[in-house]
């Protein structure tokens, strides 16, 4: 059955009732409530949003916007549940919105679900904005619902308005390529695109749909609401029709958009790689491609890298290896041969260990320490060993020992060599990525290094013939 075919059914069969009637002041409101609906029922068929026999999941805030898209669902026959996020940015008001949103639910006897967030705390622990944060939790736990509960998709009220304002917010970031809200994106579908907000202002009150307002929507405390209310009453000026006029202008771009990201999946497929929480990207892939900047761009933009900044990326790939660019939470270091995205690694505080302590921790890192005799060691040492554990003559040891990021400057005497070295050219000569380099650490005893963790121990501290006592060390993320 095609999409949106049951809501549509309960439309038409409601609607040839009132063909002949005269439409007076008292039937203006189901007039205009069948009008919308059929633009709703209409937007939901063009775009193959949701089909009748769906689990729809409403994201409702309570404001206009999510109010009058529960409406919609509910009058078009769509079986639904609602889902309102507390983020507690707004004291008092967001414990009321949610008791606003449960007490409607019931009303309707749909299901409903609803949590809270500490989004401020987030936001402040991801180093992103209160938004970005908001938005974030907001998603992931919409994913968590849609598993659980099996919901077939998520509805979320954006509208026209919504969508222009992206659009131009992207613009000014020089955000071009996807600058817009997609009208569908996986699970989540966006069933009010078709409506602008003074469309669902009039429907709420034709209809009677009672919603409670954001006071942060009357700021230009952000910057989405300085667009809103600084500067398209201004455009609004030159062309009255400005969002229908931009989304018939964004649906011929959606098109292009499909050739581009279509290009992107072949581009990522053959030079992005990601290993563990980083994101490597050959050389190559800048060179084959005339709009790499844009696909780099795309391909992280989500991470606080701006357009320019991809250009600027692209330029250090030819003759500028070590150097780095920071996004929000992220930096990308040009390489040799690569680029690579990983998260920012904040300075470690250096670590004391005490003779009889057996664990520690230092960043990313864990280390085991532990006391063993001679024979078990040659034991070990007849099999092969990991990098990551170091045997050291426990005699030759003072503690406590010091554990720290490795820096500019140290240096120590390799293993089988008698001339010191740079810890800074062990790391080249083992070709260790520039942004591997700065998860590094060293472990000195009396001031001196006696270990590169992962790397090489010192050879003052080797066993020998006369070495009774072992200590056996061990690092682990």
């Amino acid at each position: 059955m095609r999409e949106g075919r049951a809501g549509r059914e309960q439309y038409e069969h409601k609607k040839e009732k009132s063909h002949g009637v005269k439409i007076n002041q008292k039937l203006q409101g189901e007039w205009y409530l069948w009008g919308v609906l059929e633009q709703f029922l209409n937007h939901i068929d063009k775009h193959w949003l949701c089909a009748s026999g769906n689990r729809v999941l409403l994201a409702v805030s309570g404001g206009l916007d999510s109010m009058v898209m529960l409406d919609l669902f509910v009058k078009a026959g769509f079986t639904v549940a609602v889902a309102h996020c507390n983020f507690k940015l707004r004291d008092a008001d967001a414990d009321d919105d949610e008791q606003f949103v449960r007490e409607k639910a019931q009303a309707l006897n749909v299901p409903f679900h609803t949590t809270s967030f500490d989004t401020k705390e987030y936001a402040a622990q991801q180093r992103i904005s209160i938004q970005m944060a908001a938005r974030e939790l907001r998603y992931k736990w919409f994913e968590d619902i849609v598993e659980s509960e099996g919901y077939d998709y998520v509805a979320t009220a954006h509208h026209a308005n919504d969508s222009v304002e992206t659009i131009l917010l992207n613009w000014t970031k020089g955000n071009t390529i996807d600058a817009g809200i997609p009208v569908k994106n996986g699970k989540i579908i966006r069933p009010l695109l078709f409506a602008t907000r003074k469309q669902l202002e009039e429907y709420a009150a034709q209809n009677q749909v009672r919603w409670r307002e954001d006071a942060s929507n009357a700021t230009t405390d952000y910057e989405r609401n300085f667009i809103r209310h600084s500067v398209l009453p201004l455009l609004k000026e030159l062309n009255p029709a400005l969002e229908q006029t931009v989304m018939r202008g964004w649906d011929k771009h959606a098109i292009q958009h499909e050739l581009f990201e279509e290009t992107f999946r072949h581009w990522q497929q053959q030079f992005v790689r990601h290993d563990a929480d980083k994101i490597i990207i050959a050389k190559q892939a800048f060179e084959k491609y005339s709009n790499s900047a844009s696909l780099l761009w795309y391909l992280i933009h989500r991470l606080g890298f701006h357009y320019d900044t991809c250009e600027k990326i692209i330029e250090a790939l030819h003759g500028q290896p070590g150097k780095k660019f920071t996004g929000v939470a992220h930096e990308l270091i040009v390489d040799r041969d690569a680029a690579i995205v990983s998260p920012i690694v904040p300075l470690w505080d250096a670590v004391s260990i005490a003779q009889q302590q057996t664990h520690a921790s230092i960043g990313l890192w864990n280390l085991t320490i532990e006391m063993i005799s001679i024979d078990e060691a040659r034991a070990e040492l007849t099999k092969p060993v990991s990098p990551y554990t170091a045997f050291l003559d426990a005699d030759k040891i003072s503690f406590p020992l010091h554990w720290r990021q490795w820096q500019a400057g140290d240096y120590f005497f390799p293993l089988g060599m008698q001339q010191r070295k740079k810890v800074s050219d062990l790391l080249v000569d083992e070709k260790v990525s520039l942004a591997d380099k700065s998860l590094v650490t060293v472990l000195e005893s009396g001031g001196e290094i006696c270990w590169v963790a992962g790397h090489r121990i010192d050879n003052r501290f080797k066993l020998t013939d006369q070495t009774r006592h072992v200590l056996k060390l061990s690092v682990s993320l």
